[in-house]
């Protein structure tokens, strides 16, 4: 066995053992090698075809006659319907306008995937009711109606299947706006039309769902990592509240008003999943969805695990690689998929806490920045130094001859 090569990481700080860059591979080769890039967004920071793009030209610096493959992955949040339109050529985006969770109009889109059953539709629920479509948070008033507005607008264009990816909600109203844009009827005490939001459900008294327009015969998937019930301390609004707008004090009372409407709703509010979306996951499952994993769905739709398979390295990547990163999080399925097809992989994260386990390199942002603020602000010249330096210091594996 040749000697572990000696690698210099340029200037970046000393980490604690676990969390410096890890190399296991010589240093020199001339073989032609195929990587895959397969990164989840940097929420808040970039998105995954950014992230993808500037890795694979820091890559392509230093070896410039691998052959690189693009894959930006999502879990289900946003931007979702952007990295499956990228992956899947014989998708079609559907624009449709619809009302955005202030009340204003807002121009979204579906995505229509072909399938030899028919087409399945994909709606995102951050682009259409989600915090990107507020100018100030209105906790107590924003709502889910536009996300119902175009779940109606691809059925009425004869989607026979429903993927909904729950990501980045801005509201708390348990789902009802979307149920009402399908057919829902609530009412207070007194009989008359609740107001929109978290609002509405604190005097809600009475709700029909006898009318609501039946799920697609490929039935309802909620794309979703979240877990989380739907009241308690675990909740949509305890957990979740504070992103969205509530005040500290505020927050019993928002779960109080989602206690009120989950005892009018057919599901166990306990169920796993529920709290999603500020309790978008709780209206879905009364409507008969079911809840999968996104990162699984997406992974699969795009063909990650044959995609790993068949490639030499696999990098994956995420703003922060912690211990929630093993417990369902896009880059752990990336991971899992390089494993499988016995590929090695490698992560670069904004911040690495957790422990690399197999990976054959590490690299965090914050190292080469200089600070957590300069990753953040503009990863993009950082992703790309990240890139060349996992390239100089990594040879192609001789098993594929």
């Amino acid at each position: 066995m040749p000697p572990r090569p000696r690698v210099r990481v340029g200037s970046e700080p000393r980490l604690p053992r676990r969390h410096r860059p890890v190399y296991r591979r010589s240093v020199t080769s001339t073989t032609r090698a195929r990587i895959l890039i397969a990164p989840d967004s940097f929420k808040g920071s970039a998105t995954a075809d950014v992230v993808a793009d500037a890795i694979a030209d820091g890559w392509l610096t230093e070896r410039p006659d691998d052959q690189i493959f693009r894959l930006p992955l999502a879990d289900g949040g946003e931007g979702t319907l952007d990295v499956l339109e990228r992956a899947l050529p014989a998708s079609v985006r559907h624009p449709v306008e619809v009302t955005g969770p202030d009340g204003r109009t807002v121009l979204t889109s579906w995505l229509e995937l072909p399938g030899e059953n028919g087409a399945a539709a994909v709606v995102e629920l951050a682009d259409a009711s989600g915090l990107g479509r507020l100018d100030a948070l209105i906790p107590w008033d924003a709502h889910t109606r536009g996300v119902g507005q175009v779940i109606r607008a691809a059925l009425d264009s004869g989607a026979v299947e429903l993927l909904l990816a729950l990501g980045g909600s801005s509201s708390t109203d348990g789902g009802l706006g979307l149920l009402s844009e399908l057919g829902a009827r609530a009412r207070d005490a007194a009989g008359r039309p609740l107001a929109d939001g978290a609002r509405g459900l604190a005097e809600i008294s009475t709700l029909d769902l006898s009318a609501l327009t039946p799920p697609p015969a490929g039935g309802v998937t909620v794309l979703s990592d979240v877990t989380n019930p739907l009241l308690g301390d675990r909740g949509a609004a305890v957990v979740f509240g504070p992103q969205k707008g509530f005040a500290p004090d505020e927050l019993r009372r928002s779960d109080a008003a989602l206690a009120r409407y989950a005892a009018l709703l057919p599901i166990d509010p306990a169920k796993p999943g529920a709290g999603a979306a500020g309790g978008t996951g709780a209206g879905l499952l009364a409507w008969g969805a079911r809840l999968e994993p996104g990162a699984d769905r997406v992974a699969r739709l795009v063909g990650l695990d044959r995609r790993a398979a068949e490639s030499d390295l696999v990098i994956t990547g995420e703003g922060r690689f912690d211990d929630q990163t093993a417990d369902g999080k896009l880059p752990s399925r990336v991971a899992r998929a390089a494993r499988d097809g016995g590929t090695p992989w490698a992560v670069i994260a904004g911040a690495i806490t957790a422990d690399l386990a197999d990976a054959v390199a590490g690299i965090e942002l914050r190292a080469i920045a200089g600070s957590v603020d300069a990753a953040i602000a503009d990863p993009r010249p950082f992703l790309r130094e990240a890139g060349a330096r996992i390239a100089r210091a990594w040879s192609p594996d001789r098993r594929r001859g």
